[in-house]
């Protein structure tokens, strides 16, 4: 028998564009990767407190839904922003009563805004913006101390 010595491969050529790729994991289904998204729990607090003062709807929203409703922070704002909803419609019965109502309206829209604008922007960074009465009734409510 004549024995010949093994013949040797060259490894492939690198940069040619033909790369060989590792086999897929056992665990998926026929062979294949499937792209998946990271697991979250959906908002951060800080933005579920500032969006609850968007309109009355998501404060709802966030008092119903299972993450949020479990945590003080956004249930601290999202009562918060009912406060601010009820007090928006109290001003706009006074607003009905002519030449003082509008003046007391006018003024009373105008320090709702702005203190709503102020708890958007302290939502958005972590904290709260005590309002005289709402903010107890909210703090009692959601167990949240600001």
């Amino acid at each position: 028998m004549d024995e010949q010595p093994m013949q040797q491969v060259p490894p492939p050529a690198t940069g040619t564009g033909w790369q060989q790729t590792p086999p897929p994991p056992p665990n998926y289904p026929n062979g294949y990767a499937q792209a998946q998204a990271p697991a979250t729990e959906g908002l951060s607090d800080t933005a579920a407190g500032a969006l609850a003062y968007v309109t009355i709807i998501p404060a709802i929203i966030f008092l119903v839904m299972a993450p949020y409703n479990t945590k003080p922070f956004v249930r601290f704002h999202a009562f918060q922003c009912i406060g601010l909803a009820i007090c928006w419609f109290c001003l706009g019965l006074v607003w009905v009563v002519p030449i003082l109502g509008w003046i007391v309206g006018a003024v009373g829209f105008l320090a709702l805004l702005v203190c709503w604008i102020l708890s958007i922007v302290k939502a958005s960074q972590g904290s709260a913006f005590k309002l005289p009465v709402i903010s107890e009734f909210a703090a009692k409510q959601s167990g949240y101390q600001p």
